[in-house]
């Protein structure tokens, strides 16, 4: 697992294999960012950095209402010729 203290490049260069990763988690369904990041062995905060990219550039939607902890469910967007 990944440390606290990694240079923020770092996190950002592993984008597109995080990326895949998480899309394979979002199969089963909509998942909260803890959730995925303990799916894919990654720290909360790497793992919300990863899904905020992935919201920003259209792979992943946020679902409009919190769970009882106040915490978003993300799920993953059809893209085409993706």
């Amino acid at each position: 697992m990944a440390t606290a203290n990694r240079d923020v490049r770092e996190i950002i260069r592993e984008g597109p294999l995080r990326r895949h990763e998480i899309l394979k988690v979002l199969e089963d369904g909509p998942r909260t960012v803890p959730e995925i990041a303990q799916a894919i062995g990654a720290p909360t905060h790497e793992a919300m950095y990863w899904v905020m990219d992935m919201r920003k550039y259209g792979w992943v939607t946020e679902l409009p209402d919190p769970d009882d902890d106040g915490l978003f469910s993300y799920r993953a967007l059809e893209r085409k010729g993706a």
